[in-house]
């Protein structure tokens, strides 16, 4: 059985404590900018990755496993090479045992936790963690990333995977959906210049990005023209049907509301009826007018 130094242990403790502290900072998607300043461990400085190869092992380790591996953000359909039960992730491309891919098979072998770092947008990554690989299949070049948890007492942590089917499938289900809509967030809201579609509000931690096609439903792609660009209060009235768009992209406020009368915020809505959304300037990003037929038509149905 592999010793204590061979897991490196306190290192993992240590990345994984300033991994929480950042996240409890930043929310869940930390810059890269903060993360490339490392972790302190021992008098030294750490790395928390090495996001050009993807798969990273510090130079202070002692034993040979991974301490990280990462997964860039590409503005595109977002579909990882999943399964129920967590995601494949490829070998580095040359030797079955050039010294990345030794790491990474040595942390599926010694079952040691690791840092699982998602891009969700251009210099922002996701950690999660700890996350554990399982599976290693030279053949097929790829390991299992899998989820697991803490266990003991505050002040002397140990991490497990999760081992009851149900409860993993779960899960990695609920990491899947909340890391795909990061990444979508991630490329709907450069394509409309950072600003909601409908009152052009430009405040980043107040956007979000809106389905057009909800993601459980067909045609509910995580990509682009799939999507709009929405302040939370338009966000929540599109998927509320108060507000709808048209396939020309005209805003239409439920008539329901149209005849109300509650006050300065209802008016402001209300103002924006009949208007056209502020689009992507390049036409592959627009929303797609079948898509928003679709919806438009549930709209039309709830507030007919």
């Amino acid at each position: 059985m592999a010793g204590i130094a061979d897991r490196d242990i306190d290192l993992r403790a240590s990345c994984f404590a300033q991994l929480a502290i950042l996240t409890a900072y930043w929310g869940e998607e930390i810059p890269y900018a903060m993360l490339s300043q490392g972790f302190p461990f021992r008098g030294k400085t750490v790395p928390y990755l090495n996001r050009g190869r993807g798969i990273f092992r510090a130079g202070v380790q002692r034993g040979p496993a991974a301490l990280s591996i990462n997964s860039s953000f590409v503005p595109r359909v977002y579909k990882d090479a999943s399964t129920p039960d967590g995601v494949l992730y490829a070998y580095q491309a040359g030797p079955l045992d050039n010294v990345h891919n030794r790491a990474l098979r040595a942390a599926a072998a010694l079952q040691v936790p690791v840092v699982y770092f998602v891009g969700t947008r251009a210099n922002f990554y996701r950690p999660i963690f700890p996350a554990f690989l399982i599976n290693d299949d030279p053949q097929q070049r790829r390991v299992l990333v899998t989820f697991g948890k803490t266990i003991g007492n505050p002040d002397e942590p140990d991490w497990t995977p999760i081992e009851d089917d149900i409860e993993r499938r779960y899960v990695v289900r609920e990491v899947r959906q909340r890391v795909h809509q990061q990444q979508f967030r991630g490329a709907v809201l450069p394509a409309y210049r950072e600003q909601c579609a409908i009152c052009s509000l430009k405040e980043p931690q107040l956007l979000d990005a809106a389905h057009i096609i909800g993601d459980l439903e067909d045609d509910g792609e995580p990509v682009i023209p799939n999507g709009m660009s929405l302040c939370t209060i338009h966000h929540r009235a599109y998927d509320h049907d108060l507000i709808g768009i048209s396939p020309d992209a005209k805003v239409h406020v439920s008539r329901r509301l149209l005849e109300e009368e509650d006050g300065p915020m209802l008016e402001l809505l209300k103002g924006f009826h009949g208007r056209s959304i502020v689009l992507p300037e390049r036409a592959v990003q627009r929303p797609d007018p079948e898509r928003l037929a679709v919806r438009f038509e549930r709209f039309t149905a709830v507030t007919a």
